[in-house]
């Protein structure tokens, strides 16, 4: 098995999976001398598309970690999109700070189920979607100090595997979740439940950003970031579709004009401001 090329696949609503899944897939292009070509499935449009890799290829897929998983509304097409063939990856998710629960299991398995290899795992650290006080600055320097070394040693151990008949035939003892133990439960288990500042649980489901009048511009950026195009382009105001809470329109209106008055929704934030400003370590699995 010879591979030629790295992929690097994302969904990212905010940037901060994409930075880190590229982080990586330079990295390990630089030491397995091989291209990196990207892919990003966060847009409705994007995540229509189905993938089919070879034994030449190395996929490297990152999501992000919604409520201790990979976001339910995006599962399905993740699932759906992605297949192997024998192809070696690397799984990466990446968590707001909290923790990332099954969210890292659960990617393994899917690339598993659907002809994959994986031969390394990480969960890594970024700034929480809701918050800039929640893993503020993150991923830091020191982070991708991490990040770069946890993918030298994954860009070896696939350089170790090209050209051994045990690799070629697909029985990858030294990959998969069993050898690489990650961390989290098998079968994967239900998502977290948001808590409120008083510990009770948050039901913010139904909530969606609200637009200050005064301040949108009507240039609908919002509407064009959106991953589930819920927002209108003709009024950026009504949000027709599901809110993932993704934050991908706040952070993107160059007018500050969006912005969350849900109250059970706040709440939760002020939870995590509370419980979720230490420093959550990342986790590397080879």
């Amino acid at each position: 098995m010879i591979i030629k090329k790295i992929w690097a696949a994302s969904c990212s609503p905010t940037g901060g999976t994409e930075h880190i899944v590229s982080l990586l897939a330079e990295e390990m292009g630089k030491c397995l001398k091989l291209p990196v070509h990207k892919i990003s499935f966060t847009l409705p449009d994007e995540r229509k598309k189905s993938c089919t890799f070879t034994e030449e290829d190395l996929l490297i897929l990152g999501t992000p970690v919604y409520a201790g998983r990979i976001p339910n509304k995006i599962l399905p097409d993740v699932d759906r999109s992605f297949e192997g063939n024998g192809t070696l990856a690397v799984a990466v998710s990446v968590f707001g700070n909290r923790n990332y629960d099954d969210g890292l299991m659960e990617l393994a398995l899917l690339l598993e189920n659907h002809g994959f290899c994986v031969a390394a795992a990480a969960a890594a650290a970024a700034r929480h979607a809701f918050s800039d006080d929640i893993g503020a600055g993150r991923p830091d320097k020191q982070d991708e100090e991490e990040l770069r070394v946890f993918a030298r040693k994954a860009a070896e151990k696939i350089r170790e595997f090209s050209g051994e008949e045990k690799v070629v035939s697909g029985n990858k003892s030294a990959c998969g979740v069993l050898a690489l133990q990650i961390t989290g439960h098998n079968p994967v288990g239900p998502y977290y439940t948001p808590l409120r500042a008083d510990g009770q649980p948050a039901k913010f489901l139904k909530a969606k950003p609200v637009t200050d009048e005064n301040l949108c511009n009507r240039c609908g950026t919002c509407a064009q970031v959106c991953p589930m195009g819920s927002i209108s382009r003709e009024d950026p105001s009504v949000v027709n579709g599901i809110c993932i809470k993704c934050q991908a329109c706040i952070r993107a209106c160059p007018t500050q004009a969006k912005h969350f008055e849900d109250e059970a929704f706040l709440s939760h934030v002020e939870m995590l401001r509370e419980h979720y400003t230490r420093r959550a370590a990342n986790a590397f699995f080879l």
